[in-house]
């Protein structure tokens, strides 16, 4: 259970994440802007990909209980 709760916080990060490197691009180097907001834009959909599963494997398990 403790890790879908953290699968949650980590998709938020990877939201959090990045937006920075849509703004600032920035991610370890600076970035072209084109690659900023492509890079950006995955980390967005990949961070709201964690929290669907892991709102889908909680509602799973308070279904079982």
């Amino acid at each position: 259970m403790m890790f879908n709760w953290l699968s949650l916080v980590t998709g938020l990060f990877y939201i959090v994440l990045g937006i920075v490197v849509m703004i600032y691009k920035f991610f370890f180097t600076i970035l072209e802007p084109a690659i900023a907001y492509a890079l950006g834009i995955v980390l967005i959909i990949y961070g709201i990909f964690r929290i669907y599963r892991a709102v889908s494997k909680i509602k799973r398990s308070k279904d079982e209980e």
